[in-house]
């Protein structure tokens, strides 16, 4: 029953908060149900991982029925008449373990950190959104603890609910609005192709049963190359699904418009979490998609131009937030690449190291955006390390692991990537050898634009609004009462007043643009804000010993903790090797697979120390860069107009056959009804005129003659004999004249 407690905890939470949060509670009762809710189910999920670990690591599963869902039907498959049943089903091995406590761990940190950042809101619109972050969390829960793809599948339009719900949070922004809509719109084409292949599945196996389906795969054999056999279809379709829900090309244009949502909401759906789903499901059918290579390349090469081009975009971004929005979106493309190497073991891993930096980057912009009232544009910050110390060395933490700087996590994890890549795995070695090139390169330009972030918002001179000039006279003598000085004092709006600064100089985190009239500069945020960041600079810094590799003296544990999540038992060949580094691909030496390392290092320290080049040493050289290549700054400014792309091809070709559409059905398939109707309507006036004048003519011309004759005969019927005698003698005299005169003319 554990595994149901872990998904009904935050269930129950988001309930309470819905119910009666939005009309009764405060913002601390709120919060607090929120934050418990998810303490709680963390407890829960630690339990169940140690539980996990105690047990033998060939019998690491742990399966809970809860009820029948769909009682077995007869339904056809490919193999002739079956049972279609579904049961509520969970299951927690290993890959689904490591998955519930980045849920859980990061879920509730990120809840923490949303108790301070979300205060400004009225009580009810705070219930609402933990209302909505506890869902989120536990349909997320329910996606990667589902046995089978429909209990998944609940989970996966779970969260991509919440996801709507929660970019839209601040619905009354348009953009905000159209933001949701658009995650929706997008995911939804995803999902279509994910619950096609869940479709194909049951009719080719049977079963939705994660591990009976992986049993039917490995008893099949592997797809060659280029072969477009019923497993490459349902990998493609399942593929299409993640290609939606992680935010690949071509569908990733919803995620960086999700940054119109809270930066919790980017912390916890749109960097830990929601994102991976996609990552998890591949993972999840390793053993599926290991039998049809065709697949894996094309997952690999989707992966690494999804990383590619997402890296030169946030080359040139100003906003914090989509920065690492296109960040987000390159680092999934890494976890693709490795997926399709082969390397689902690795890919995982950088889930991991990934949720920890990532939310760490989220939430410190968060704790910038707090810190400048607002703004989020990078060109109106600078020097900020002088006000935010915590946050500015906790986002250096993040900064440096994502540009996979030993000894951070995220070195550990993009080295295992770029390793498994060159390697090959199901790849061709020359397919590899570009894939790992381009990774390469992509890492060098993460290193880039990353250090560009942190120079941007933290080194330098401020250049954001000077608090003591644009003040309202009495908010300045408050600021001076308090020893606020200029801008670039490094003392300025310290700590040591932090109380009473909130209190009489207002909150400083309003959602427009446009600074309150009572903001007096930058300060750190609350210790709510700071302590989760500390906890995930923490993570981001030692979760990389998880997968110490052999060339440098570890043991990859958590490739070999991984590895029976993606095999089937007792199989062998693609089935048993799925998740295995050791079982089907080749070895460099380790002093090859050191010089490697070295150079992954080397690319991302000259990615770090080109952006301080451009951006410290010679910082007018971007601009004069910018100014000699106008038409590459405005294409990557612009994000290769994929957007303008889509609105001219799909947005206004749906829109125009739609209206097509219309106007056929209101002149065409209308018109036709309206003249049908009004030809029905001409034939019955000409039917009834027929009938009003013609027939019924006849009929009363007819009755009209009877009665004249019959007036006419009645006149002669008068009752006299004298009368009758008279007529008689006329009748008489009337045949003799008639005799004569016929007798005379025969004469």
């Amino acid at each position: 029953m554990i595994l149901l407690l872990l998904i009904l905890l935050p269930a129950a939470g988001a309930a309470v908060n819905g119910v009666a949060g939005v009309r009764l509670f405060s913002r601390a009762v709120s919060g607090a149900i929120g934050v418990i809710s998810m303490a709680g189910a963390f407890a829960l999920a630690v339990a169940a991982f140690v539980r996990l670990l105690a047990l033998p690591p060939e019998s690491r599963v742990l399966d809970v029925v809860l009820a029948t869902w769909i009682p077995p039907i007869p339904l056809a498959t490919l193999q002739g008449a079956g049972a279609f049943g579904v049961d509520w089903a969970l299951r927690l091995d290993p890959l689904a373990g490591i998955m519930i406590l980045v849920v859980t761990g990061v879920g509730l940190l990120i809840h923490v950190y949303a108790t301070a950042y979300m205060r400004e809101e009225p009580p009810a619109a705070f219930a609402r959104f933990f209302c909505y972050l506890n869902l989120f969390c536990a349909c997320m829960l329910a996606l990667v603890l589902g046995a089978n793809f429909l209990v998944m599948f609940v989970g996966w339009e779970g969260v991509g609910l919440c996801s709507y719900l929660l970019i839209g949070f601040w619905y009354e922004k348009g953009s905000a609005a159209d933001a949701g809509r658009k995650a929706f719109i997008v995911n939804r084409i995803g999902d279509w192709g994910f619950l096609l292949g869940i479709f194909l599945v049951f009719a080719v196996f049977g079963t939705l049963d994660f591990r009976e389906v992986a049993a039917g795969a490995a008893a099949r054999p592997v797809e060659t190359t280029g072969a477009l056999g019923v497993l490459t279809i349902i990998c493609l379709l399942l593929f299409t699904g993640a290609v939606g829900k992680s935010a690949q090309i071509p569908l990733f244009v919803w995620l960086p418009d999700a940054m119109e949502g809270p930066t919790p909401v980017s912390a916890l759906i749109h960097a830990a979490t929601m994102v991976t789903a996609g990552v998890y499901m591949v993972a999840r059918n390793a053993v599926l998609f290991s039998h049809a290579p065709l697949v894996m390349e094309a997952v690999a090469i989707v992966g690494v131009l999804t990383a590619l081009l997402a890296a030169t975009i946030a080359l040139a971004q100003t906003d914090i937030k989509r920065v690492l929005a296109y960040s987000t979106v390159s680092q999934l493309g890494y976890m693709f690449l490795a997926t399709g190497a082969g390397a689902f073991a690795a890919a995982i891993f950088h889930l991991v190291t990934h949720a920890f930096f990532k939310a760490l980057l989220f939430l410190g912009s968060g704790s910038v955006i707090h810190a400048m009232a607002g703004e989020q544009d990078m060109r109106k910050m600078g020097g900020l390390r002088r006000y935010l110390p915590v946050t500015y060395g906790t986002m250096i933490v993040g900064v440096l692991a994502i540009a996979g700087i030993p000894p951070l996590s995220g070195f550990f994890s993009k080295d295992e990537i770029l390793y498994r890549t060159f390697l090959g795995g199901p790849l061709g070695a020359n397919v590899a050898f570009v894939l790992w090139a381009a990774a390469l390169a992509t890492a060098g330009l993460t290193a880039f634009y990353m250090a560009r972030l942190a120079v941007l918002t933290f080194h330098g001179d401020y250049r954001g609004p000077g608090w003591s000039f644009e003040a309202s006279p009495p908010a300045a003598r408050e600021a001076a009462l308090h020893g606020a000085r200029h801008p670039r004092d490094p003392h300025a709006h310290g700590q040591a007043q932090r109380a009473e600064h909130e209190v009489t100089h207002g909150a400083a985190d309003v959602i427009t643009q446009v600074h309150a009239p009572a903001w007096h500069g930058p300060h750190e945020s609350p210790p709510s804000m700071t302590w989760p960041l500390m906890a995930l600079a923490a993570g981001a810094a030692i979760a990389g010993f998880a997968g110490v590799p052999a060339s440098l003296g570890g043991g990859n544990a958590i490739e070999h903790f991984l590895a029976p999540s993606f095999a089937v038992p007792g199989a062998a060949g693609p089935a048993a090797a799925a998740g295995s580094a050791h079982a089907s691909v080749a070895h460099l030496s380790r002093g090859a697979e050191l010089g490697l390392m070295l150079l992954s290092v080397a690319i991302a320290a000259g990615g770090l120390l080109a952006a301080r080049h451009v951006y410290v040493s010679r910082p007018g050289l971007a601009s004069a860069l910018a100014a000699r290549l106008p038409g590459l700054a405005r294409l990557l400014r612009n994000q290769y107009y994929v957007d303008e792309i889509y609105g001219a091809t799909f947005v206004r070709g749906t829109w125009a056959s739609a209206f097509g559409l219309w106007r056929f059905d209101r002149t065409v398939v209308d018109g036709a009804v309206n003249a049908s109707g009004w030809a029905t309507q001409a034939g019955a006036w000409f039917s009834h005129m027929f009938d009003k004048y013609v027939v019924d003519g006849v009929v009363n011309g007819l009755a009209a003659a009877a009665g004249a004759g019959s007036y006419t005969l009645r006149r002669l019927q008068t009752g006299l004999v004298q009368n009758y005698a008279l007529m008689m003698i006329a009748g008489v005299f009337a045949l003799v004249t008639l005799y004569l005169i016929g007798s005379f003319a025969t004469r």
